[in-house]
């Protein structure tokens, strides 16, 4: 197992689709074990496979809700199903939402609230979750990076601007930038 960088908002990995998982080995084992190890360093409640410059469907999450409820897995070429999305303004302290390819930063956006998720584990077994709340939030946000959008780019304004001027001034938006959790520090 080992941390592995998390590719920064401007790498073309987290701005294209990714390719279904084809071949269930060892090989995926060993970047499923990384990418729980990462996720739990940096840490986060999810991390999807372009986030470690990896172009393929799959994404962990690791949450405890309010009853402390734990959930914590992996979901290989998922499909995603959401309630409809309301219309309001997201509440800026409740729908704020963070990501490690946006490091350090929060807006809040407006996600369903619900969300049926249909994937298949390392076995190639299939699950489903249905989740609410922030387990939703969790798997639409994953989701969004195996489709190439990164949740800034849902951001409206005046909160879009003030992440593209983020982006700007920490010299983001270009390929080839990462950080390394436990050893970069990109929170300020």
């Amino acid at each position: 197992m080992a941390v592995r960088p998390i590719v920064i908002s401007g790498d073309p990995v987290l701005h294209s689709p990714a390719s279904p998982v084809v071949d269930f080995d060892d090989g995926l084992r060993t970047l499923v074990s990384d990418m729980f190890e990462t996720m739990d360093a940096a840490p986060g409640v999810g991390l999807a496979g372009p986030q470690v410059g990896v172009g393929l469907r799959l994404f962990t999450f690791g949450y405890s809700d309010d009853d402390d409820v734990s959930w914590r897995g992996v979901a290989i070429n998922p499909e995603l199903w959401i309630t409809p999305v309301s219309a309001h303004a997201p509440d800026e302290d409740e729908d704020a939402e963070g990501c490690l390819s946006f490091p350090g930063e929060r807006f809040p956006l407006q996600r369903a609230r619900s969300a049926l998720l249909r994937a298949v584990d390392l076995d190639q077994r299939p699950f489903e979750i249905r989740a609410d709340g922030w387990l939703a939030r969790i798997f639409q946000h994953e989701f969004d990076h195996l489709d190439g959008t990164l949740y800034v780019d849902r951001l409206e304004h005046p909160y879009a601007k003030v992440a593209a001027k983020i982006e700007r001034k920490r010299s983001w938006g270009v390929p080839g930038q990462s950080w390394v959790p436990g050893i970069d520090n990109l929170e300020s």
